[in-house]
């Protein structure tokens, strides 16, 4: 399974999912145990490589506004549910995490940003498929502390000017 390929099985199951994460999640191991476990472990490595780049203190800042706060398990969540919005969201974000504020149609605090069942919807298809828990994907060890410089999230007046946009939109 190529980068293509990934981002169409996010997107198609975003669609089909009008959006709502957990059903998505079930979309998504729906058409993952549909490929053979190679190509699982292919999604899987794809999806894991993605949310090790998106550990990072300015998104992690950006969660923080739009959830109103981000614990270390809710911005894990929020990663997977950021992949879950597609590659232009996903990179946009990464970009500049400011950005969401015009990259995002609509944010409910209470269905979105908490991607967490998206985040095992590739190990729940490939024990269906092989009754077996994933091998090891091959990849480098996640980060030990998020890229970039941390963000003091208590600090509003620091938050707001650092993500005005996403200040106004979401907190203002």
């Amino acid at each position: 399974m190529d980068e293509t390929e990934f981002w169409a099985l996010v997107d198609t199951t975003r669609e089909a999912a009008d959006g709502d994460p957990e059903d998505q999640a079930e979309l998504l191991v729906d058409r993952l145990v549909q490929l053979d476990p190679e190509q699982v472990l292919d999604f899987a490595r794809h999806f894991e490589a993605r949310y090790n780049r998106a550990y990072r203190w300015d998104l992690w800042g950006a969660a923080w506004v739009l959830l109103d706060g981000a614990s270390d398990d809710a911005f894990d969540f929020f990663r997977c549910w950021l992949i879950g919005q597609g590659r232009e969201v996903f990179e946009g974000a990464l970009q500049d995490p400011d950005a969401l504020a015009e990259l995002l149609d609509d944010f409910d605090e209470e269905v979105d940003g908490d991607g967490e069942e998206l985040g095992y919807a590739a190990d729940e298809a490939y024990e269906q498929l092989t009754g077996t828990v994933a091998a090891d994907l091959g990849l480098p060890p996640a980060p030990a502390e998020p890229a970039g410089a941390p963000v003091d999230f208590e600090d509003e007046s620091a938050l707001a000017a650092r993500y005005p946009r996403l200040w106004d939109r979401f907190r203002g």
